[in-house]
């Protein structure tokens, strides 16, 4: 059974050598009586050549009979392939193996889809590449991921190592601390009636552990999460986590870039440049919309509070009177969006509570628009001066409060981009990267039906310490010690530095985010207790593994990156799960099922 190579090793080197391969069939061609047959494994594919002339009868009878997929075994002799053959496309391209014998080790039944056409398998619908996920991830495509996301993982465990970092495995069934996402939960056996969770993300045993002495902790870990899917989330991932003693802000931000600068270069060959930039939560909103900017294209939002603050257009005169802002967006080159682009933007400011979208097109020298009417001259060249306005632009405005504005304009922006980009004026080479760390978040948000401040983060980051005085008597101007690294318009990860102090933190729980002291006690008393015996100042932060990979594979989906990912769902159509368990399982668990009213 014992191969002598893999499938991409041979080169006209081995011509003359007898070598034995296995693997897949990737491709049968029967040319004129010969068979050729593209075998293939992991690493690659390798010609071999039927010729009826110089095998027995049998043999060829079985090659004939061979079909896509079937599992493999070659030996033969290697040779150049005749003058005018060499296939460039592949690795093995000028040499192929005369076959001597064939062995089938697993005649394959007909397939489900095409494997051997990259284009064909593109095309095929993602529940059957799901449902057929060992055939789908056979695919050259769906290997390099995987590879990738191999070289990306022992790339990250040896430069945490090299910086002196251990890796500590932290539990999967923990405590149920439903401040976050929901989360899921499994009942227990020996404890009828209690239930674990699994983690959310490994927060609190990576603070534990820092007051336990470790000082630097990592691990490549799972995390949970029973929300609603969509293209770039899975109710189960993989974290980049880490925990740092006796550091600042500085020292979290140093230490991502190296890893990061390590990453790109093993995965990519690519060199990126650091420090990155750093950008305020507040500057990142006022210019880009969103708090993670993709900064590799212009068309930055403009503010006109003040300029039209007494404007005669009661829509946004009264927008600042009632302490909002006028927010602008100059879409060049966008005057010829159809009526159904318009529509579609309009949607997304409709969709954030806007009552319409205003908006003015410059054509043929001529500003078009029903609001024009009601500008003034000097209102005219704020917008012309702070917009850069010229023929053919569309400028796009939002009024009102100050974050549902930029969040509007911070959306139309990238609806904006993809519709030039697919036009082809807006050209991002694609080997760019734009890395940045967005910091000075705020450290709380109100929720208004609730009626109470809860945390940005999480309710363990620690305040700006100049702002610890303003948390009672002015909560929304105290910044938190949290970051996000962020390339391309995509977070990568966020982070923070800790609350150590456990007078800190327990005012934080109990009267900032009104956490009665009983249920403080309950989900985090064991964190708090730690923190009474000597709990060093520290730090972290957690990068989405999956949606690193992803970025580094070039593809929009995590699904791609993962080898056995859920659908949008979050069920495996491979395996058929979530399934029925029996019903003596549910006894020794001491539960009863209650399905939901039918209607």
């Amino acid at each position: 059974m014992k191969r002598t190579h893999h499938c991409n090793e041979l080169r006209p080197d081995h011509v003359g050598q007898t070598v034995t391969l296995c693997g897949w069939v990737h491709s049968r061609r029967d040319l004129g009586g010969v068979i050729f047959v593209d075998i293939r494994d992991r690493e690659g594919r390798t010609q071999a050549v039927f010729d009826p002339s110089d095998l027995p009868p049998e043999t060829f009878h079985q090659a004939e009979a061979l079909r896509s997929e079937s599992v493999i075994r070659v030996a033969g002799q290697v040779r150049r392939r005749p003058a005018g053959t060499d296939n460039a496309k592949i690795p093995t391209g000028a040499v192929e193996v005369m076959a001597r014998e064939l062995a089938v080790l697993n005649l394959a039944e007909p397939l489900p889809f095409q494997i051997d056409d990259p284009e064909a398998a593109a095309k095929v619908n993602e529940e059957m590449r799901l449902a057929y996920r060992y055939l789908d991830l056979r695919r050259p495509e769906m290997i390099r991921n995987l590879r990738l996301r191999h070289k990306v993982a022992t790339a990250t465990r040896n430069y945490f190592d090299e910086q002196g970092f251990l890796e500590v495995e932290t539990p999967m069934l923990f405590k149920s601390t439903p401040e976050g996402a929901r989360e899921f939960v499994v009942p227990c056996r020996t404890n009828p009636g209690l239930f674990y969770a699994l983690p959310q993300s490994p927060q609190q045993f990576k603070q534990i552990l820092m007051v336990a002495g470790v000082e630097r902790y990592f691990q490549l870990a799972k995390c949970f999460r029973d929300e609603d899917l969509r293209a770039d989330r899975q109710p189960e991932f993989t974290q980049i986590d880490v925990e740092m003693s006796f550091i600042d802000r500085e020292d979290i931000y140093a230490t991502i870039e190296g890893l990061l600068k390590r990453v790109w270069k093993t995965a990519l060959g690519v060199e990126i440049p650091t420090p990155f930039k750093r950008l305020p939560f507040v500057e990142a909103l006022n210019r880009f919309g969103i708090d993670k900017p993709d900064l590799r294209f212009g068309m930055e939002l403009g503010d006109l509070t003040e300029e039209f603050r007494r404007s005669a257009f009661k829509v946004f005169s009264g927008a600042v009177a009632n302490g909002g802002v006028v927010k602008a967006l100059n879409a060049k080159g966008l005057a010829c969006a159809t009526q159904g682009q318009i529509q579609a933007m309009t949607d997304i400011a409709t969709g954030f509570g806007a009552k319409g979208l205003a908006f003015i097109k410059v054509e043929n020298g001529e500003w078009k628009s029903p609001i024009v009417k009601f500008f003034g001259d000097a209102e005219k060249a704020a917008l012309t001066q702070k917009l850069g306005i010229e023929e053919g632009d569309l400028i796009l405005f939002a009024a009102g409060e100050w974050l549902t504005s930029c969040e509007i304009l911070g959306k139309i922006r990238l609806f904006a981009a993809d519709f030039l980009k697919q036009q082809g004026r807006l050209n991002i080479p694609p080997g760019r990267f734009e890395f940045l760390w967005v910091v000075d978040f705020p450290l709380l948000s109100f929720d208004r039906e609730q009626n109470r401040w809860y945390s940005s983060h999480h309710p363990f980051t620690a305040p700006v310490a100049e702002d610890i005085s303003l948390l009672k008597t002015d909560p929304k101007r105290v910044r938190g010690q949290h970051y996000d690294v962020v390339v391309n318009g995509v977070e990568l990860g966020g982070g923070s530095i800790r609350i150590h102090q456990p007078d800190v933190q327990k005012a934080i729980f109990e009267d900032v985010l009104q956490i009665p002291p009983e249920v403080a006690k309950a989900r985090f008393g064991y964190l708090l207790e730690a923190f009474r015996y000597g709990a060093p100042p520290h730090g972290g932060i957690a990068l989405g593994f999956d949606r690193l990979i992803a970025i580094l594979c070039g593809t929009p989906s995590i699904r791609d990156v993962i080898a056995f990912p859920k659908t949008a769902k979050g069920t495996c159509l491979m395996t058929d799960s979530p399934g029925a368990v029996e019903p003596k399982q549910l006894r020794d668990l001491y539960l009863e099922l209650k399905g939901p009213k039918k209607e």
